[in-house]
């Protein structure tokens, strides 16, 4: 009776040794163990920090076009700048390079 009991119990607990190893592989070589879920969460934290800095440069692009809107001095520079416009009268000098880099 005594043997038998011993018996059960090494086996209960080859059993229970060999579900725990299976566990505990999967919990770190798994397609989704612990290494992969690390890897989602830094991944997640980056992407948190991508979304709040991508809401700041919106928040400041959205300040600049209302003050676009309301900055006739503004709007003449960036049409100087970006366009190439000028205003009505003036006389536009532009240097141009050889591209071969002689001199006259």
């Amino acid at each position: 009776m005594e043997r038998q009991r011993r018996r059960s119990r090494l086996i209960t607990l080859s059993i229970g040794l060999v579900f725990g190893v299976v566990l505990a592989t999967s919990f770190f070589f798994d397609e989704m163990g612990i290494p992969k879920y690390l890897n989602l969460r830094d991944h997640a934290d980056r992407l948190t920090g991508e979304i709040q800095d991508l809401k700041t440069e919106t928040e400041q692009l959205r300040r600049e076009a209302g003050g676009l809107e309301r900055d006739p001095a503004r709007i003449e520079e960036l049409a100087r700048q970006r366009l190439g416009l000028v205003r009505k009268g003036e006389t536009v000098y532009q240097i141009v390079e050889d591209p071969k880099g002689n001199r006259p």
